[in-house]
């Protein structure tokens, strides 16, 4: 039996405030074709469909049209799991309609354990043939019950618990069902979280659901009888402590010019009984980004360089020049005029730095993590350290209930 493994599609994100409906379009009937070419039977969705909560008409529209496409295709059965940019109430609003197509949608948890349990069958047989543990997004409010004065470390430290022993329950109601059927079927699990020693990249869009990581979850937290541990959150492709069959696949698109360069792709996966063989697959650049820096003369070249290859390149420009420039960016915009370049952001830090000539410190907001944005506040105001715990824990629990509302 063969899988494909893909993660965080982000359906309706914008990037510097361009809509990528096109491009996500397009990687989804690149996904449609390899799923025919390479005869995939089962697809893996590991969470974050949507970038919001409340995605608009046109991003739902995406989803539901491919996943109608898949019907004639190879693809036998789909299971698609939530992420934390989810709405758990929007992707199990279809669920019945969807289970009768073999697409399989787990939102949100469950009090009973056995429905993140999905058995398929097999295309020659009724008999099941793979075993899936399909785990969605864990919140904090699924699994642990707050107490009066809790310090932030012994929040996380439940959380992290919580996390581990939801996993380490479906896994094992999904061994005593493998026994009950073959001990040799594979056992796939799915998840949507953050694995201690994770990478990520500046900018990316990966949200820490608390101050310094505590939800991280260290990865031989996972059972031993797992055969493929099928991750998503993180946008940067990448195994688990180095074992090939426990992975993020990454999302397929880069979410911040920092990516610009970076392959993506997603993972085809071939079970022979229990034997597991991961294949990444390279996704296509669908819309050309490029990343330049230095002075002037520089990035005026690099902005014809880049307008004689007549592609669609959407641009950062960060100028590093020693002279301040009052019109700089008129300057580059001037240049990309009438071209298919489109300058997206503009990083001018020799005004930056000359606006805070008195200060030791250069950095601007978007540079800064929520995180270091709050401590910034907090020195500022000059907060006694003693103070400080308690404003930390309070504004991690309100971080927290931002990126877990459910609207």
């Amino acid at each position: 039996m063969r899988l494909l493994h893909t993660s965080d599609w982000h359906l309706g994100h914008r990037f510097h405030g361009r809509m990528r409906l096109e491009e996500q379009g397009a990687f989804l009937h690149w996904l449609l074709e390899q799923i025919q070419a390479h005869t995939v039977e089962v697809l893996l969705v590991a969470g974050d469909i949507f970038d919001t909560t409340t995605p608009g008409s046109r991003a739902q529209a995406l989803y539901y049209r491919f996943l109608h496409q898949l019907a004639g295709s190879s693809c036998r059965h789909v299971v698609i799991i939530g992420g934390n940019h989810d709405s758990p109430s929007l992707l199990e609003a279809p669920r019945e309609i969807l289970r009768q197509l073999n697409i399989h949608v787990l939102g949100m948890v469950d009090d009973q354990l056995d429905k993140e349990i999905v058995l398929l069958p097999g295309q020659a047989t009724e008999a099941p043939e793979l075993l899936v543990c399909a785990v969605p997004f864990l919140r904090d409010r699924d699994i642990r019950q707050a107490g009066a004065a809790e310090t932030l470390e012994e929040k996380g430290r439940q959380l992290r618990q919580g996390i581990q022993d939801h996993f380490q329950q479906v896994c094992q109601q999904a061994e005593q069902i493998r026994q009950e059927y073959n001990p040799q079927m594979p056992l796939v699990v799915m998840g949507h979280l953050f694995v201690a020693g994770g990478q990520t990249q500046e900018g990316d869009g990966v949200r820490e659901l608390s101050i310094g990581g505590l939800d991280r979850i260290d990865g031989s937290s996972f059972p031993a009888g797992i055969d493929y541990l099928a991750l998503g959150h993180l946008h940067l492709p990448q195994k688990v402590a180095g074992n090939p069959t426990r992975r993020y696949s990454g999302a397929p698109f880069a979410m911040s010019f920092s990516e610009v360069g970076q392959k993506k792709e997603v993972l085809l996966i071939d079970c022979a009984g229990r034997e597991i063989t991961p294949t990444p697959l390279e996704v296509p650049c669908f819309q050309p980004l490029a990343s330049i820096r230095g002075d002037l003369s520089p990035l005026l070249e690099k902005i014809e360089a880049l307008k004689a290859e007549e592609r669609p390149y959407w641009l950062e420009l960060q100028y590093e020049g020693a002279t301040v420039i009052a019109n700089l960016r008129e300057q580059l915009l001037e240049a990309v005029a009438d071209s298919q370049v489109s300058i997206l952001r503009i990083r001018n830090r020799r005004i930056f730095d000359h606006a805070l000539q008195q200060s030791k410190e250069s950095e601007t907001l978007d540079e800064l993590s929520v995180e270091e944005v709050f401590a910034r506040c907090l020195e500022a105001h000059q907060i006694e350290p003693s103070q400080r715990q308690g404003l930390l824990q309070a504004f991690a629990e309100i971080k927290r209930a931002v990126a877990e509302e459910d609207m």
